[in-house]
């Protein structure tokens, strides 16, 4: 991955329609903390190096210590489950070391929850986190694509709608 921001371009056809379209509440939405809650939880204690959540269609994307070549998908009401984390075994970072740290992964779910929730027609549609590269990937309704260095994200925060 890049050392920079790198910031892609979407659909045109999207772009041109985007203030005529409206964010439409997905289960995802309706359970934000809850959601956001198993993200962390994969990321500190269940061995998850890469989380994918997908708010519209309400999955989350997964890859593991334990089989890093291969990525599970979680959906709706399977990722919201009370039983959920229980269901998969902890696993520990331990001999690795990722580059976005215990203390970064709370800020960034949060930062999250905002661009999902802030504006109704411009609005983050899906997100991730790769804790051994550290780095954060977007894309928002306006069918544009960021990926940038989890630190990097916090500088430049003021880009995403963050008054400071």
């Amino acid at each position: 991955m890049p050392e920079r921001w790198l910031q892609v371009k979407g659909d045109p056809s999207v772009r041109a329609f985007l203030f005529e379209q409206q964010r439409v509440q997905s289960l995802f939405d309706e359970h934000i903390d809850q959601v956001l809650h198993v993200m962390h939880d994969l990321l500190l204690r269940k061995g998850a190096f890469h989380v994918k959540v997908h708010f519209s269609s309400s999955q989350l994307t997964c890859w593991f210590y334990d089989n890093p070549y291969s990525y599970r998908v979680y959906v709706r009401e399977e990722a919201t489950a009370a039983s959920f984390l229980e269901s998969l075994p902890d696993l520990s970072y331990e001999g690795r070391q990722p580059r976005i740290g215990i203390d970064r992964i709370q800020p960034v779910l949060d930062e999250f929850r905002r661009l999902r929730l802030t504006d109704e027609q411009i609005y983050l549609r899906n997100a991730s986190i790769n804790r051994i590269n550290g780095m954060i990937g977007m894309t928002f309704s306006c069918d544009g694509s960021h990926y940038i260095d989890c630190e990097d994200f916090f500088r430049r925060l003021d880009c995403f709608g963050k008054d400071f």
